[in-house]
């Protein structure tokens, strides 16, 4: 997109065609107009086009332009922090609500895959979270604890079952999340694209939102070339959040996150590392994650951006740590690498805002966007029709709190990065 194959990568390569979409010209009216094209916005408009209302998507790029497009495609179960913790932080009511909703949500995405024949490479095998050292075998060994008491399809792995899964001995243990998977996202956020619009939702790229005011009982979103006149707005745009709502970017503190492609493995290579085909990520402070594509192209990833002096230090860690982890694959070709922002919230949960009378928002994902923004969208359509009333949604409803000293600690996150990985030995 945009003519930098840094941005979206392989999944740009690789994904199905996006459908055709105009930017908006003229004045138009809806019941609803959604601002962003990524997961959130895509699923809120397609149960809501499924449900009869009359639906405007704008995107100020294209679709699956932000974190959506760019993501790893890990399909996970609840949040970074532990279950626990949810009733804690939310309350009783909506932590417990928070986790029936997560954890259910990977079936909802692959539900949806399945129904409208979205073709972006599923595979339900499960996630692996991986331990390093002891430490990261015990916070493992409390997340499953947690997890299962809660009847979760989740189990932990000694460290010899965990590198059988794996192919590598460098873990100490392992936790598979059954309920998991991957998918392509960006092939999965057109497909939802394509779904909506079927149901009869309009969809536009190149089409930023400038401004918004109300109009009499209803609201104005105005772009550089038109507007919608609507009864509600959803803004869904997350770590890509401009104006005019600097209040959720405010809140959100980017990490960046990158990514390269192997190019694909020979047979009996890609038999070697990953045979059940899992996707993984471990417990490290400056964390990775890798799994395959459909084509057996190794998928390696960690935190840091792939521009100016990044770009040459995060390769080189990438080539040490797959030869650490995975000798079998010597020099292997890097085939493509792209990266994005992840959007951080201060205590690692999302939140839902209603800005004003009928806008309203779930944004601060921290790193786990598909099926939280999945559900998330299906449950912002609810309570717009009135099915699921605000005292009934699984977030209570908060006021955005910016963070202190953000572009400090974006720039922190940015250069510490590189410094942690041009210091690492794998």
């Amino acid at each position: 997109m945009l003519d930098d194959p840094r941005t979206h990568g392989l999944w740009e390569r690789t994904a199905p065609a996006a459908s055709a979409t105009s930017r908006l010209l003229g004045n138009h009216s809806a019941d609803v107009v959604v601002v962003g094209a990524g997961f959130t916005g895509l699923s809120a408009a397609l149960h809501l086009a499924e449900a009869g209302a009359r639906v405007v998507v704008l995107e100020a790029v294209d679709v699956g332009f932000g974190g959506s497009g760019r993501n790893v495609g890990l399909v996970n179960a609840g949040m970074w922090v532990m279950p626990d913790a949810l009733p804690g932080a939310l309350g009783a009511v909506h932590g417990q609500r928070l986790l029936d909703l997560l954890g259910q949500a990977p079936s909802v995405v692959f539900d949806l895959i399945d129904r409208h024949g979205i073709d972006c490479q599923p595979v339900r095998t499960g996630t692996l979270h991986c331990g390093v050292g002891a430490k990261g075998a015990a916070d493992l060994a409390e997340r499953a604890r947690q997890w299962q008491v809660r009847g979760a399809d989740v189990e932990l792995l000694d460290a010899a079952e965990t590198a059988r899964r794996v192919g590598t001995g460098a873990y100490s243990a392992a936790l598979l999340d059954r309920r998991a998977g991957t998918i392509q996202p960006l092939a999965y956020v057109r497909g939802l694209s394509q779904a909506a619009e079927a149901a009869g939702a309009s969809i536009h790229a190149a089409s930023p939102v400038t401004a918004y005011a109300r109009e009499g009982a209803r609201w104005r979103v105005v772009t550089d070339a038109g507007s919608v006149t609507a009864d509600w707005v959803v803004v869904a745009t997350n770590a890509y959040t401009a104006t005019p709502w600097p209040e959720i970017r405010r809140e959100i503190v980017r990490l960046p996150y990158f990514q390269i492609a192997t190019a694909p493995l020979s047979q009996n290579l890609a038999r070697s590392i990953l045979p059940e085909r899992q996707g993984c990520w471990d417990t490290k402070d400056v964390l990775s994650s890798f799994r395959f594509d459909r084509d057996d192209r190794l998928v390696f990833g960690s935190v840091g951006s792939l521009r100016g002096s990044g770009a040459a230090i995060h390769r080189r860690w990438a080539r040490r740590s797959l030869e650490r982890l995975f000798p079998q694959l010597g020099g292997v070709a890097f085939e493509a690498e792209w990266f994005g922002q992840i959007g951080m919230t201060a205590d690692s949960l999302p939140k839902f805002h209603r800005l004003d009378e009928r806008v309203v928002s779930f944004s601060g994902y921290n790193g786990r966007g598909i099926a939280p923004g999945t559900v998330f969208g299906q449950t912002l359509a609810a309570h717009i029709l009135g099915r699921l009333p605000e005292a009934d949604l699984p977030l209570p409803v908060t006021e955005p709190v910016p963070q202190r000293f953000r572009g400090v600690r974006e720039a922190y996150y940015e250069v510490g990065a590189q410094v942690a990985h041009l210091s690492s030995k794998i």
